[in-house]
């Protein structure tokens, strides 16, 4: 080969590795990975050719992580600032179900985004939530249009006439503080009509209420093998997920909450949020006999949640309720299916990891309630707690719609809050 021939050759070798990491690797601002050479190898198989396990987990998790540098790919240096943060302690826990904005949540606001980058901070959630209908990504929709629905009744002042709530109804105001109420709301039943925001990010402000005054941030840069937390909320939602060695170490704490509790859009669709929640618990409670009933019941009432916002690991050091294991095995199959739509707030991979873990420790599970079991009035209030679940669910009264109630839930795991990264007391 002549020393031109050989020089040329050594060109387009060069040329294409330049290329190769180019196409690999997108930098905007800060300089974000988006692409991973890696990966090249089709699932399921090895460089060699052999067969090997699909891991859904490893495969979810890069497409996380790819939705999260195209979101940041988006952002100027500034914003990327305000969305990657330290995963600390102080970040981590910094969530509530207060219509506080940006003073109890750690973040880059929805409101704040352009509809392309809002665009991709939602491929973001939808990467990392569950496909469930009523579950996972399709519920944290639904909440942010419940939270416009009430952003757009606390700035009007009136509901005006509507059909009687589907959900029951409590003439009780509640004591919690979650919603500044507006005194000048004369709301009643179920509200109709979209709100003015036109969708998430668009609305929001009256009291903190409303999808543009929700946050996200990554605790810790986001890897297919490192350790970070997606962290995501506003008023009635805070997702937490974290992250480790290409898996989903934690799922929780994931709190949901909703007022109202069911409406109808202009289209005529009817959304209830919390429905498969509420109906899973139900069915569980319309299960037991007087007998059972009489041995699930709390001696202590409930206004809200026990272990919520600021609460971390102060679950009761004694479980109370009925066993589990003394259940019939139609009873038990109803606890597990009670669990089910909050862990499938995760990917399905992850979800269906967790309900086996929670099915071999159901024979330590218990269930308990106080208030009635119908959760359709002030104080009506459900729990499961075993060695990881724990699951609240709480009615109080509506503070915007006041004829109705609203409710607070939810889901916690004794040793995998957080992916275990921290020490509660």
């Amino acid at each position: 080969m002549s020393k031109e021939r050989t020089r040329r050759v050594r060109a387009r070798r060069t040329r294409r590795g330049i290329a190769g990491a180019v196409a690999a690797i997108a930098l905007v601002g800060g300089g974000f990975v988006a692409a991973n050479a890696s990966t090249d190898v089709p699932a399921g198989k090895s460089a060699a050719g052999v067969k090997r396990p699909v891991d859904k987990h490893a495969i979810g998790t890069k497409a996380v992580v790819s939705a999260a540098n195209a979101f940041l790919n988006t952002l100027d240096a500034e914003q990327q600032a305000e969305v990657l943060l330290d995963f600390s302690e102080a970040n981590a826990t910094a969530w509530s179900n207060l219509p506080c904005g940006s003073t109890c949540r750690p973040g880059i606001q929805l409101g704040s985004l352009t509809d392309t980058q809002l665009a991709a901070a939602m491929k973001v959630l939808k990467a990392a939530m569950g496909t469930g209908k009523g579950t996972g990504y399709d519920q944290i929709e639904q909440i942010l249009k419940a939270d416009d629905v009430l952003n757009s009744e606390q700035g009007s002042g009136s509901g005006g006439p509507a059909p009687s709530p589907t959900d029951g109804a409590s003439s009780t105001p509640s004591a919690d503080p979650t919603v500044s109420a507006d005194p000048s709301s004369s709301a009643t039943g179920v509200p109709t009509g979209t709100p003015p925001s036109g969708g998430p990010g668009g609305g929001g402000g009256m009291g903190g209420s409303g999808s543009g005054v929700y946050f996200m941030a990554f605790l810790g840069t986001p890897s297919a093998d490192g350790t970070w937390q997606l962290h995501f909320g506003g008023h009635h939602l805070a997702a937490n997920l974290t992250y480790k060695k290409g898996k989903v170490a934690g799922a929780s704490p994931y709190f949901v909450g909703v007022e109202p509790t069911t409406w109808t859009a202009d289209d005529g669709t009817t959304y209830t949020p919390l429905k498969a929640q509420r109906n899973g618990l139900l069915a569980l409670t319309g299960s037991l006999s007087t007998a059972q009933l009489a041995k699930a019941k709390l001696s202590a009432s409930y206004s809200d949640v026990l272990v919520g916002p600021g609460e971390d690991g102060q679950f009761p050091e004694t479980k109370e309720g009925i066993p589990v294991s003394s259940l019939s095995a139609k009873q038990k199959q109803l606890v597990l299916k009670a669990i089910h739509p909050w862990v499938a707030n995760v990917d399905d991979a992850t979800a269906k990891q967790l309900m086996k873990t929670y099915e071999r420790e159901l024979n330590q599970t218990y269930v308990s309630y106080s208030g009635g079991t119908g959760l359709d009035a002030q104080g009506d209030y459900v729990r499961i707690d075993g060695p990881g679940v724990w699951i609240e669910f709480v009615c109080q009264s509506g503070l915007v719609y006041r004829d109705q109630i609203h409710y607070h839930t939810v889901y916690r795991d004794h040793t995998r809050d957080y992916g275990s990264e921290f020490k509660f007391s």
